[in-house]
């Protein structure tokens, strides 16, 4: 592609202001949520401090993520078929109220002197809820409202918007924690709201085509479009198992507090940095997506991800765990690119609602999941190893998919 087309299919992407205005209530959201993500991680690991161990500390964190995956575990098929039954900005519109409820809860919850952590498990598990349903919807909408031509670019931006997103939230969470999760929880509040505003803004038709048959006919369908297209179930399964064992991020307040002994604030830029690598990746990506090599970049983006936990986990010096999770951040950015864009340009738009649920509860079982993973590993091993254990786990599961999904390894084009 040539510098001259590149600048005009930028120029085409941001002429369209629907999706101008999708990005912008992206970040918003997710800006939101990383603050209220942070605050409660660290709020539940100060309280569980109060009366344990470090490591029964650190189950305590797990729990957390356990409690977040249940719900889209058991809702995540039927909110595929919302996303596709329904018009996708009146799914999203109700989701962030539903979040929004679930900070507020918190704000009074603290504000009152009753948080606890058993109550800060339960908010995490109605926030859950409105999660699973909001991703399918989100991601479905976003397709909507641009051309397909557009859209490996418009995935980079996409990305982009959630990185950086990913790379403030923290970093502000943290600061305000050092004052009070009620301030943190009260930023969230207000970041719901204005990405609520800027959703109505939004005028594209965002009705899905009504497809016939049953819902539970609808949901077996898009299972098994999933399955048939073994390189997209390859792409989905190698960040589920990668992410679920090599994941960290949930250790990072005992990382902080205990292993590295910095404190709220360097909790705050322990969880920013695997968003800064990210971010630089996903920047990279939207102005030069790649074109070739798709599987040897989804495989390699997950090895190096696992090789940097390791080194996270190993090292005792601030600067070089924060260079690690950076890197980390980035591979994974890699990796979550290609998953995306060949998830997207492989669906027809009627079942993107569906393939998208199958997906997000693929990648949440990752994340959520991965926490609870890595809070028992951490009760048994120590926070340690149980980091080291994972990015060593996350380094064989590539080299055991780069042979069970052949086509993955040898998938070239991303057009």
């Amino acid at each position: 592609m040539t510098a001259n087309s590149s600048d005009s299919t930028a120029r085409a992407l941001f002429g369209q202001r629907d999706y101008l205005r999708y990005l912008a209530m992206r970040w918003t959201i997710v800006l939101g949520t990383q603050i209220q993500s942070v605050a409660m991680g660290w709020h539940i690991y100060t309280l569980a401090r109060h009366e344990g161990t470090v490591e029964e500390s650190a189950l305590q964190l797990g729990w957390l993520g356990l409690a977040s995956f249940i719900p889209l575990l058991l809702l995540a098929l039927p909110a595929g078929w919302a996303a596709d039954r329904f018009a996708r900005k009146r799914t999203i519109l109700i989701c962030i109220i539903g979040e929004a409820a679930t900070v507020a809860f918190l704000v009074f919850a603290t504000a009152a002197g009753i948080a606890s952590v058993a109550l800060l498990i339960g908010v995490a598990v109605m926030f859950g809820v409105s999660r699973a349903f909001f991703q399918p919807a989100s991601t479905a909408m976003a397709a909507m409202l641009v051309p397909r031509s557009l859209m490996p670019r418009a995935i980079g931006w996409n990305s982009l918007a959630w990185q950086s997103a990913s790379v403030i939230g923290p970093a502000i969470g943290g600061i305000l924690v050092a004052l009070s999760p009620l301030a943190a929880y009260g930023a969230g509040l207000g970041l719901y709201a204005i990405g609520f505003l800027t959703l109505l803004t939004i005028r594209h038709h965002t009705q899905p085509e009504a497809q016939p048959g049953s819902p539970l006919a609808l949901v077996k369908e898009g299972l098994g479009y999933v399955w048939r297209q073994k390189i997209v179930f390859g792409a989905i399964s190698l960040d589920l198992f990668a992410v679920l064992l090599g994941g960290a991020t949930a250790l990072l307040p005992v990382f902080a507090k205990d292993v590295l002994h910095v404190g709220p604030e360097g909790f705050g830029v322990l969880r920013a940095a695997p968003a800064v690598g990210a971010t630089i990746v996903a920047l990279i990506l939207a102005n030069a997506p790649i074109r070739n090599h798709a599987g040897a970049f989804i495989l390699g983006g997950v090895f190096v991800f696992g090789a940097a936990t390791v080194v996270f986990g190993l090292s005792k010096l601030f600067p070089l765990s924060v260079a690690a999770l950076a890197i980390l951040g980035g591979a994974d950015m890699l990796s979550v690119y290609v998953r995306q864009t060949l998830v997207q340009l492989v669906t027809p738009d009627p079942m993107r609602g569906r393939v998208a649920a199958v997906s997000t509860l693929f990648i949440s079982a990752s994340n959520e999941l991965g926490e609870f993973e890595s809070g028992v590993a951490a009760r048994f091993l120590g926070p340690v190893g149980a980091a080291v254990f994972g990015g060593v786990s996350a380094m064989l599961i590539v080299l055991a998919w780069a042979r069970l999904f052949p086509d993955l390894r040898k998938a070239d084009r991303l057009e």
